[in-house]
């Protein structure tokens, strides 16, 4: 049964009540997904589960929806973008979140996915937990980790791939998230090979904060970019924030099919709602992107970490070059239309 928080906001019409998402049952038998898709929530035959093999023909619970599987309806939003924030107001919600990740119980073991960057360094530096980071040996990600983790005072486990393992790694990857598109397994391959070799019950992520802060090329130039239809940073910032339902989905599947529970602290609704509010100059200015995110840093963090610039997780771990890789050496070649999607399909 979910808590009386959330049987309070269907109430109120309030999208972040002080969650970290949430989905499932009402008293009254109806169905509720929190308004990001943080938590999963799929239905068949009037029956439901958070795991997809659960179900025989399992749909997915739209986020921010009330209701049956048959008849639901969207009752929350995200709030309107507002110009009234900062970063003393940013900070406290950050505490807030921290605040509440250190007030979890029974969680049993708990890791950190750590890259070396801004967004999992805050998470590091909330919490004592082993650091973990995959990639291959000459990974950027595996030498940011180990800079940070050094400046940080922490030690950090690096585990370094062959293509061995993300070639045994791909069919499971894409049957755990449903998906077989060249991006979303390249993007999900390190997330399942970071939990399956922390080997904890609960991992730790800094999933959310480019969507929230402004972390993306095409959030910077919006004006210009034909990426986004938007032509102001908050504008294209939120457009890519409506993004994350679909992202999470596959994310959360993806860490989920090592028996890994994963956490995303910085999705925290007090932190949604105080990104919201920021200005285009504390999303993204001067060539700064997350501006307001590396402010609150710098208080907590060495300058290095807190204005590290870092490459998407399937870049700098250097899976997506091998991925691409293993497409051509099993016969797909890179003149064929979307080879690397051809040779996941392949195998699963």
């Amino acid at each position: 049964m979910l808590p009386e928080s959330v049987r309070d906001a269907v109430e109120s019409g309030d999208p972040l009540p002080g969650t970290t998402g949430f989905a499932g049952e009402l008293p009254d038998g109806r169905l509720a997904r929190d308004v990001l898709g943080r938590e999963l929530l799929y239905t068949d035959s009037g029956t439901w589960s958070h795991d997809p093999d659960d179900l025989a023909d399992p749909t997915l619970f739209p986020a921010g929806h009330v209701g049956t599987p048959d008849d639901h309806e969207r009752v929350w939003r995200l709030p309107d973008s507002t110009i009234d924030g900062g970063v003393d107001a940013l900070r406290d919600a950050l505490e807030a979140a921290f605040d509440a990740l250190s007030a979890r119980d029974g969680d049993g073991d708990v890791a950190v996915a750590f890259s070396g960057g801004v967004d999992s360094a805050l998470v590091v530096d909330a919490v004592d937990a082993p650091l973990h980071v995959v990639g291959f040996p000459d990974s950027a990600d595996i030498a940011a980790a180990k800079e940070s983790a050094s400046l940080l005072g922490r030690d950090v486990t690096a585990h370094e791939l062959a293509i061995e393992d993300v070639e045994a790694a791909v069919p499971d990857v894409a049957r755990a998230i449903g998906r077989t598109n060249a991006m979303d397994v390249s993007i999900a391959l390190p997330l399942f090979l970071v939990a399956e070799r922390a080997d904890a019950d609960c991992l730790l992520l800094g999933q959310g904060a480019d969507e929230l802060f402004g972390g993306y090329a095409k959030v910077e130039k919006a004006e210009t970019d034909p990426r986004t239809d938007a032509d102001t940073v908050r504008g294209a910032r939120d457009e890519v924030l409506a993004t994350l339902p679909d992202q999470l989905e596959r994310d959360v599947r993806a860490v989920r099919a090592t028996d890994t529970e994963p956490v995303t602290p910085l999705l925290h609704d007090a932190v949604v709602r105080e990104a919201l509010r920021l200005p285009d100059d504390l999303l993204v200015a001067d060539g700064t992107r997350k501006r307001a995110l590396r402010a609150v840093a710098a208080e907590r963090l060495p300058d290095p970490i807190a204005y590290r610039e870092k490459k998407a997780v399937q870049y700098g771990s250097l899976v997506a070059r091998e991925l691409d890789r293993l497409a051509r050496q099993a016969g797909f070649k890179r003149r064929m239309d979307d080879h690397v999607t051809k040779y996941v399909e392949s195998v699963v």
